[in-house]
């Protein structure tokens, strides 16, 4: 058997990282198996559904590297298939045409919960109102659901699941556990919609059983639907697939992932916090799947460990702490030219002039290791930017006094017999001059600083002088030597 998942977003907003992360698992596991991952948009909420959002969701997978096996099937593209699957579960007795319209099902609600509210306020029902509420808190069958009563004559219909009588349905999820429901307790759901269109669950089930789907990974708020999904399969004796349904992501506080907590987007982690694919992939995989106690886990290792028996069953708490490390620890492994590449596109990274953008190139080996993520890499890289002359302010432009500028004058024309321009040739040229002199780094050091960098994070000043280049070292300290500019 060849393992199919499937990852099936409906595109009414953002990619959530909780759905990057169970479009994650689906993928490991496919490719753990020798598989295929497939992707379906599940576009039938018609008033929802954009393309721009469509759009954003594919973007975002292919940032991730989670592109699909196949291209994407649009569910809207199938209705005619799920309608005749409909059809043919009717004629097989596993669901019935039903004329009790919405408005009707509602007022059954609206009784309920006034009755509800009575027994609150008055601490009782009368047993005849007891017994109606709690009939009409059952799930609903329908008067039409047994063949022998006729529809009345031109009303509009439904096609309606019917449930079997009698029996329990048990579910063996391989992160819940096995579980088991019984058919009473089940809605018989709206499988066609008066009007002809298919309803989600319904297109869920056969668009996974022509797709092939073997495997069903999704999070545990789908658990439920499952039980309901399930009878679908049985009254067209299609095989079911396996399932595991993983436990949402939490914030660091415990409760449900929201806006509060911070990003939930993964363009937001891309485009706004910089952040590396594979270290998203890296954390994500991490956050509700263990392996040991290893946090550091490249693609290959994860393929080859994936498993749905190291799905976690608690929530997994985000920790913007942990995925800052992980992400420091790609960015120190990135190849230059990438992640250049991926900075320079950024906006805090446009409009540089070429020897700008020359510079940063250079600087890349050294800047990476400073930083945890593209924005910091920003940071990083402004002293490198900074156009002449360099505004000093604060501390920085304190420390530029007239001493300070004859010393910076004494450095520059030592500076200038360097011909071997490298960090380590340049520290030993300070170092010697500061020997020279009888005086310490520090005499010297945070006026070079300031001067070169005006304040901006920097490496070791040596390294600061090699980076940006002997004709841009020196003209910035001449902006400061002598008797001042």
């Amino acid at each position: 058997m060849t393992v199919i998942t499937r990852f099936a977003p409906s595109p009414t907003g953002y990619l959530h990282i909780g759905g990057a992360r169970t479009a994650l698992f689906c993928w490991l596991y496919a490719r753990a198996k020798g598989g295929k991952f497939l992707l379906r948009i599940e576009d039938t909420d018609k008033e929802r559904s954009t393309q721009a959002a469509i759009d954003a969701i594919l973007d975002g997978l292919t940032w991730m590297g989670l592109g699909g096996d196949e291209p994407p099937v649009l569910q809207s593209t199938r209705a005619a298939r799920h309608a005749e699957v409909a059809h043919e579960l009717v004629k097989r007795g596993a669901a019935y045409h039903c004329p009790v319209t919405a408005e009707e099902l509602q007022a059954r609600r609206d009784e309920a919960e006034a009755l509800q509210k009575t027994r609150s306020a008055e601490g009782s029902l009368s047993a005849a109102d007891q017994s109606r509420m709690e009939e009409l808190l059952k799930p609903f069958r329908s008067p039409w659901r047994d063949t022998g009563k006729p529809l009345p004559a031109g009303a509009p219909t439904v096609v309606r699941l019917r449930m079997p009588d009698t029996g329990e349905l048990t579910v063996s999820d391989h992160v819940q556990g096995t579980v088991s429901r019984a058919f009473a307790d089940l809605d018989e759901l709206i499988l066609l919609r008066s009007d002809g269109s298919p309803t989600y669950m319904l297109a869920v089930v056969v668009d996974d059983h022509d797709m092939g789907v073997t495997h069903v990974i999704r999070g545990d708020d789908h658990f439920l639907n499952t039980f309901r999904q399930l009878p679908i399969y049985l009254g067209m004796g299609w095989p079911t697939p396996e399932y595991a349904h993983v436990p949402l992501i939490h914030g660091p506080d415990g409760k449900k992932l929201s806006k509060r907590h911070g990003a939930t987007a993964v363009d937001e982690y891309r485009d706004a916090l910089g952040y590396l694919p594979e270290a998203m992939r890296n954390y994500l995989l991490r956050l509700g799947w263990s392996h040991g106690d290893d946090e550091i886990i490249p693609d290959d290792k994860a393929i080859e460990w994936f498993g749905l028996d190291g799905l976690n069953k608690a929530p997994a708490r985000l920790d913007f702490a942990k995925l800052d490390s992980v992400n420091k620890h790609y960015m120190a492994l990135a190849d230059d030219e990438r992640l250049f590449g991926l900075w320079s596109a950024r906006p805090d990274a446009q409009n540089l002039s070429a020897p700008e953008a020359a510079r940063i190139r250079a600087a890349m080996p050294a800047l990476k290791t400073r930083a945890t993520n593209l924005v910091q890499l920003s940071e990083q890289a402004r002293f490198l930017t900074n156009i002449r002359p360099i505004r000093l302010e604060g501390k920085s432009a304190a420390l530029v006094n007239q001493e300070a500028r004859a010393r910076l004058s004494a450095v520059l024309a030592a500076l200038q017999g360097v011909e071997d321009w490298s960090e380590p040739v340049i520290k030993a040229a300070l170092s010697t001059f500061c020997d020279q002199n009888g005086i310490s780094m520090g005499k010297i050091g945070p006026v070079l600083r300031a001067v070169l960098t005006g304040g901006a994070p920097a490496p070791d000043i040596a390294l600061v002088l090699a980076l940006l280049g002997r004709n841009e070292a020196f003209a910035r300290m001449s902006d400061y030597a002598g008797s001042g500019a």
